[in-house]
């Protein structure tokens, strides 16, 4: 698999979106038995126990110089996000929170302009809000439910999201020495404890007092080994061979997933959601184009 072709970096953001296209889902279910806290900690803490025969071999890679920036991945990256989408899809369903999720690459151009002087091509920055707006649309089809079901618990995942946008960027500019699957691992065992022991403080009795909570633990561990560990350190490799627009335009192709996820639940996919569908696609070529115009902001 060769990275550098943009063929093999289609594959790739693909593979991701078809397996966060189900995370939503999966932190449903896990949220019929547990707390929203439980969710998002038992999710972190598996991450970090599937990582471990990685971490402790890498550990040496340590420093003084990069240890900010793998704390910035760990906690504002992974750790915090855990807890946001969970606690948001308490009272937002999942549709809603894959349309949020889509601003991602937004909060990426965004804090790379500002906090770490990126450049970007106008181009891309035209892919970015074309490929929002097609996600969007995939959803929303003209429907007054979005609306409807707007709420301030919304906020969390825009939260999510701007945190996203701080971790891709400190991937990219700041661990550029360090491989994906290291920057994952090593993330991973530095809040992966602290969740765990948070899982201390919380009361499971309500958990399993119902049905089906070893069936949901299934579901969290499935999330955390899928979502987490694996699409994370791959996701983390993406970046080092494009671009950080291009890599969370993974965002924009899991709703596409998500409506064909429906299809074989027995929902029936229409005419204009493939339009849609090829809206986004083209957002998501625009975003990895690398001629026209630059833009390149400065802070004084």
């Amino acid at each position: 698999m060769d990275l550098t072709k943009k063929s093999w970096q289609w594959v790739i953001l693909i593979f991701l979106s078809f397996i966060w296209g189900a995370s939503f889902i999966l932190m449903k279910k896990g949220l019929e038995s547990y707390t929203n806290h439980q969710v998002g900690a038992l999710r972190l803490f598996f991450a970090f126990l599937f990582f471990i025969p990685v971490s402790v071999t890498r550990l040496r890679q340590i420093t003084k110089k990069n240890l900010k920036s793998l704390l910035i991945v760990g906690f504002i990256g992974n750790g915090l996000p855990a807890f946001l989408f969970t606690k948001a899809q308490t009272q937002i369903d999942s549709a809603i929170a894959g349309i949020l999720n889509s601003l991602t690459p937004l909060f990426t151009l965004l804090i790379g302009l500002i906090l770490y002087r990126s450049q970007v091509k106008l181009i891309n920055i035209i892919g970015v809000f074309l490929g929002l707006f097609g996600a969007i649309g995939l959803v929303y089809r003209g429907s007054n439910e979005l609306l409807s079901q707007a709420n301030w618990y919304a906020i969390f995942i825009v939260i999510a999201t701007l945190c996203y946008g701080i971790s891709v960027n400190e991937i990219k500019y700041k661990l550029e020495d360090m491989d994906g699957v290291t920057i994952a691992s090593l993330a991973f065992f530095l809040v992966g404890p602290f969740a765990g022991l948070s899982l201390l403080f919380t009361d499971f009795s309500h958990a399993l007092t119902t049905p089906d909570y070893l069936q949901n633990l299934g579901f969290i561990s499935i999330l955390a080994l899928f979502s987490s560990a694996i699409a994370i350190a791959v996701f983390n490799i993406l970046i080092k061979y494009t671009t950080t627009l291009f890599a969370t335009s993974v965002t924009y192709i899991t709703p596409i997933f998500a409506i064909f996820w429906g299809i074989f639940d027995g929902e029936k996919i229409t005419l204009d959601q493939f339009l849609w569908v090829a809206i986004i696609l083209v957002g998501v070529y625009l975003v990895n184009k690398q001629k026209l115009v630059t833009i390149k902001y400065d802070k004084g």
